[in-house]
């Protein structure tokens, strides 16, 4: 992230939210019903196999918390334990384990979620590693949130939060907030040092920091329209960066995590004395690999009908230039969703259009005392000129049409297709009480990047059908099978199948 100005300081400070999917347009999933209230635990227990004529297709790979694998054949057996907090009590307190045995994944054991967490009145402290789904849109049928999607696994953190939208005082309940604030710590320093890299970059004991403002104007219990707004950040900081230096031979980059870089963090800042040329970056602009979002969103429900439309509008951003206005927002994931009434076909549709080509144009160029002048061009998202990419165990932590470093057969954890124009498509329904199915198409373009073009455009189709049979003479029991293929010259053709076998439960 290049250098900040003291508005980027001041609206840092102001950050702290979480939304998810139960604060966008209402959807009844059959794995979603809600138990009596007397019942405090839930456990699950789940299998999954996908098998396939090439990798694994797209949409039954991306969106799933990271559990899942490129290979053609994969699959795992995983088991959870939670307690749930109350939400409309004073104090509550909750935890939750789930671990995974997966087969031809990046990993031979996986601890999914492990966490404990504490709510007092508005409040919640959470410490450890949960999934959790950030942003305005709908998590079953969007493509997924431009910062932090549910694309890659959960980072161990502390996380304090607002999660629900708590109404200002003396507004009327015109007027209401909720945020979020996290620290932690990423998991796949080993595996990044033991996977081979083309350009021999990765870290170790890499650092985390996210926060997020939302602001809602309406209350959706009295008013038809309700509308939507805030900002995220976050930053990959601190660790040791594993690099070449001019030579090509092996440098490692000490990154300090001491307090003043926690600050500089918090408040993206650069600064400092280091005659590391490799930290020359860190001192000119901002400490970390900071990334970030606006989001607006517009949820109107119709009168006296069960008709919802709901447009939404993120615009992604790596530095300051193009948080504000100094390049114009042609980059942008700009969705429209829709809730129809009560049917046996269709329930909601959502379409997405996602354009990441402009990224500020394509020349960049860094003040020196030679020369003073800055270019903020060339912005090349998700990617940094020190740290790795913008990944979790090689799944992008954003949306995954920009396609993850995990599908790099050189190793490398940079993102080769980052100026793609795309369309996307999604739709779900419930034909019967046992019953229901949900239908994703993507069409995308890629430029490669500005350092790397694309000798040619590379087109790039992705396709679902999902359905979900949840027989009522077996209570908690749910059987999914997966249907996705995959066409053009970006990620090649493949055909594949999942079956997902869920047991689920609560104890009093």
């Amino acid at each position: 992230m290049k250098k900040s100005r003291i508005t980027l300081l001041i609206v840092s400070l102001l950050l702290g939210i979480q939304t998810t999917h139960a604060d966008s347009i209402p959807s009844d999933s059959l794995t979603d019903r809600q138990p009596d209230q007397r019942m405090t635990y839930r456990y699950f227990g789940e299998g999954m196999a996908v098998s396939s004529s090439g990798h694994t297709p797209f949409w039954l790979m991306n969106n799933r918390f990271g559990l899942s694998s490129v290979e053609k054949n994969n699959g795992f057996i995983r088991g959870g334990f939670f307690r749930e907090t109350d939400p409309d009590t004073r104090f509550s307190w909750g935890f939750g384990a789930d671990l995974v045995v997966p087969y031809n994944f990046t990993s031979r054991f996986v601890i999914q979620q492990l966490y404990s967490e504490v709510r007092y009145r508005s409040l919640q402290l959470t410490v450890g590693s949960k999934e959790r789904v950030e942003g305005l849109i709908d998590s079953e049928l969007a493509s997924g949130s431009m910062v932090l999607s549910q694309n890659a696994r959960p980072i161990p953190q502390a996380y304090i939060s607002m999660p629900r939208y708590e109404p200002v005082p003396f507004t009327n309940r015109w007027l209401s907030v909720k945020g979020y604030f996290s620290f932690g710590v990423t998991t796949d320093g080993r595996w990044q040092r033991d996977t081979p890299h083309a350009d021999s970059r990765w870290v170790k004991d890499e650092l985390f920091h996210s926060k997020g403002l939302f602001i809602r104007l309406g209350d959706p219990d009295r008013h038809p329209l309700t509308i939507e707004g805030g900002l995220e950040m976050a930053t990959h900081f601190g660790g040791e960066v594993h690099t070449l230096d001019p030579d090509g031979q092996p440098i490692v980059v000490k990154l300090p995590h001491d307090f003043k870089s926690i600050i500089k963090t918090i408040i993206p800042s650069g600064g400092g004395d280091s005659n590391d040329q490799f930290q020359l970056g860190e001192i000119q602009n901002a400490y970390g690999n900071h990334v970030g979002q606006w989001s607006l969103a517009a949820t109107c429900r119709l009168p006296e009908t069960e008709w919802a439309i709901r447009p939404y509008y993120l615009h992604y951003f790596d530095d300051h230039s193009m948080m504000f206005f100094d390049h114009s927002w042609r980059d942008m994931l700009l969705g429209f969703e829709l809730s129809f009434p009560a049917n046996p076909f269709i329930d909601k549709f959502v379409y997405e259009y996602l354009n990441t080509k402009d990224q500020s144009g394509a020349v960049y160029w860094d003040h020196t005392p030679e020369i003073p002048e800055q270019v903020s061009g060339r912005d090349n998202y998700y990617n940094h000129y020190l740290y790795p990419g913008w990944n979790h165990w090689g799944m992008g932590m954003g949306n995954p049409l920009i396609i993850s470093p995990v599908y790099n057969a050189n190793g490398s954890l940079a993102f080769y297709h980052n100026r793609i124009k795309g369309h996307h498509f999604g739709f779900s329904g419930r034909p019967t009480a046992e019953i229901a199915y949900r239908a994703l198409l993507s069409f995308t373009r890629s430029w490669g990047t500005y350092d790397n073009p694309t000798p040619t455009i590379l087109h790039n189709v992705n396709a679902l059908a999902e359905v979900t049979y949840s027989p009522r003479r077996l209570a908690g029991w749910d059987f999914r099978l997966g249907l996705g293929a995959d066409g053009g010259d970006l990620l090649g053709k493949s055909f594949g199948a999942m079956l997902t076998i869920r047991k689920t439960g609560w104890i009093k």
